[in-house]
């Protein structure tokens, strides 16, 4: 198994058409292309579109595929949680300075976070705290 740093640097950015695909076989976890079609919204994408895009994703490390002829079922081989921890730590880069004290200050100067969900975020804050203290 690969440690997160190889699986980092080895990762890509995924397209927005991309990602949507990747989160269908996050949730489905195997599927065919017809499968994920019928999870995507209207106006549905053409067969062809669907296929490349998987094919992509598969030059690109994040699918696998098993045959049964000339049908192909897709797997996922990036899970979703390494994904995101890639895509938040590009994030706070780009827009943070990778910095977690201007990613809190942000949100916490938002107007649409309301007191409840500061007081949770301080909540698990302080476990966290207390957590890598007695570690």
């Amino acid at each position: 198994m690969q440690n997160n740093k190889e699986v980092f640097s080895n990762m890509k950015e995924l397209t927005k058409a991309e990602e949507q695909i990747m989160h269908i076989l996050w949730k489905l976890d195997k599927c065919f292309v017809n499968d994920i079609i019928a999870e995507l919204p209207a106006p549905k994408p053409a067969y062809n579109t669907v296929s490349t895009i998987v094919r992509i994703l598969e030059k690109k490390g994040f699918v696998d595929h098993k045959a049964y002829g000339n049908t192909h079922e897709y797997f996922p081989l990036i899970d979703k949680e390494k994904y995101t921890k890639y895509f938040l730590k590009g994030f706070m880069q780009e827009y943070f300075s990778n910095s977690f004290t201007n990613l809190v200050s942000f949100f916490s100067k938002n107007e649409d976070m309301d007191v409840t969900e500061m007081e949770e975020i301080m909540k698990l804050l302080k476990r966290e705290i207390k957590s890598k203290k007695e570690a």
